[in-house]
């Protein structure tokens, strides 16, 4: 059997929805046109999601601290505490920047932040208390590195931490500080942060403890196809145990500081490796595309090559930006103009079809 066939009798396995391996998987992303992925991972999200429906969410990110133990080489928001710039914002000024988006029709909030040792627990329970209960906003938060730390740095297990948190209004986690979940990457990318397997642990703990949440990769560094699989395989691992993570997004690496250098990702690239995750990521339903890292173009591209999603329009400083999407008619434009039906819906998508 020549490469040609090889490829097609793997598509024609993903077509007809069943598991295709790891090493299928990576015989597709070296051996396969991007075209023929695409092609079928657009015909499986409309086998698996019928209706021609495409999804968006409003939250705002609110980045409550940059003061960070890690200090990525690939991040410039992260400062160490002593350093200008430096902060930790007030609960009167989260408050704040919840109202603010409160009036632009937000009605989630994204808790982001560095991994900061010194804050109390107080601090976050406080945070969470005011946004769940008296805002009465959805409270997604805290990734799994900086839970970790939260834990440890409290003398508690993790999951002793999330019922403190669950309880004061934490709704899901994010699966963000994934980047690329191969050690060998992870030890050049960022070698302070939480081992693959630590990383997926944490997040399994969070979803046996109700707290759903994403899964997303972050190509444009030093990975190899190997490494985008064993992402791949490690997130679709998780999943069959948990069953916890709602979406999954590709993101691109972002040009932030001088020391740590990216490649550049072709549109090609990334649809190849959008529409890879839906073929291979069967058990995760919704597929989300990033249009706010990849443009409007892309991003339409992406509505066909796989996904199902354009993850949002974030609010950030006042500011909806979402490349170009800067309010919830035009993205409701956008997504009528690349030929599907749009509906708002949350973080945990319950609201799904």
């Amino acid at each position: 059997m020549n490469f040609s066939e090889q490829i097609q009798t793997i598509l024609n396995k993903a077509q007809s929805l069943k598991r295709i391996s790891s090493e299928e998987a990576l015989f597709l992303l070296k051996e396969a046109d991007w075209t023929d992925i695409v092609r079928i991972a657009d015909q499986v999200r409309h086998a698996k999601l019928p209706g021609n429906r495409v999804g968006y969410t409003v939250y705002r990110i609110i980045n409550y601290t940059n003061i960070c133990s890690i200090l990525c080489d690939f991040c410039s928001f992260s400062r160490k505490a002593d350093a200008a710039g430096a902060y930790t914002l007030s609960l009167e000024k989260i408050r704040e920047k919840a109202l603010e988006a409160k009036r632009l029709g937000a009605d989630q909030i994204f808790l982001q932040g560095g991994v900061n040792e010194d804050l109390p627990i107080e601090y976050y329970t406080e945070i969470l208390t005011m946004l769940s209960q008296n805002l009465g906003m959805s409270v997604r938060g805290f990734s799994p590195v900086e839970l970790v730390h939260i834990a440890n740095a409290h003398k508690l297990t993790l999951e002793e931490l999330l019922k403190i948190f669950r309880e004061a209004g934490l709704s899901s986690v994010p699966g963000a500080g994934a980047e690329i979940l191969s050690d060998p990457i992870r030890k050049k990318l960022s070698p302070k942060k939480l081992s693959a397997k630590e990383w997926r642990d944490a997040l399994a703990v969070c979803q046996k403890n109700g707290l759903p949440g994403s899964a997303n990769i972050v190509i444009g560094s030093c990975e190899l196809p190997e490494d985008i699989i064993a992402h791949l395989d490690l997130v679709r691992g998780l999943q069959d145990e948990t069953g916890g993570l709602k979406s999954f997004v590709t993101w691109t690496f972002q040009p932030q500081t001088d020391l740590f250098p990216i490649r550049h990702v072709t549109p090609m690239e990334y649809l190849k490796v959008l529409g890879l995750c839906r073929l291979y990521l069967d058990n995760i339903r919704h597929l989300e595309v990033s249009v706010l890292g990849m443009g409007k173009a892309v991003g339409e591209l992406g509505l066909h090559s796989g996904a199902d999603d354009i993850n949002s329009i974030v609010l950030e400083e006042n500011v909806l930006t979402s490349h170009g999407l800067t309010s919830i008619p035009e993205a409701e434009k956008f997504i009528r103009e690349a030929g599907f039906t749009p509906y708002r819906r949350d973080l945990n998508f319950t609201c799904d079809n």
